[in-house]
């Protein structure tokens, strides 16, 4: 748990890193045995790119750089309960490992319900168990979106 923690902190400096950059405050990395062997960070914004989520950047870093035996070792963390296509490119590059910082229904009431599905509800869905961990390190995730996200329009 601790070390769970120490990396989860990781992804949220990298979600605070994308936010600084420009972009969308998610951020996510990649452990094998221990060891971090790759870092993403939500580029959304300036790659003109809705699909160009922190989890999404990291997995298409894994399958160029990493073996499919690797990716099946390893643990990935990212600062927030990672979305539906994220989920879906996790477990089709083999990733069974998920430990996340804010829950997306914790996202939604800041950024919005779109698209809102537990990735345990999906995860549990496939053929391969992934082990999901989370939410953990709430406050700290949370942290980095204050004041991000516009206020919710009233009705």
């Amino acid at each position: 748990m601790i070390e769970d923690e120490q990396f989860l902190k990781q992804a949220i400096d990298l979600a605070r890193q994308a936010r600084a950059d420009g972009n969308h405050p998610f951020g996510a990395l990649l452990v094998l045995d221990g060891r971090v062997v790759l870092t993403a960070r939500n580029t959304v914004i300036t790659q003109q790119n809705p699909t160009a989520h922190a989890e999404h950047n990291l997995v298409g870093e894994a399958i160029r750089h990493l073996s499919h035996d690797q990716i099946a070792r390893c643990v990935l963390y990212t600062s927030c309960e990672p979305c539906a296509m994220c989920v879906g490119a996790m477990y089709w590059a083999g990733i069974r490992s998920v430990v996340y910082g804010l829950s997306a229904e914790v996202l939604a009431t800041l950024a919005g319900p779109d698209f809102l599905i537990a990735c345990r509800d999906l995860f549990c869905r496939a053929s391969n168990t992934v082990q999901v961990t989370g939410p953990l390190l709430v406050e700290e995730a949370l942290d980095v979106h204050n004041g991000y996200w516009p206020p919710p329009v009233a009705t």
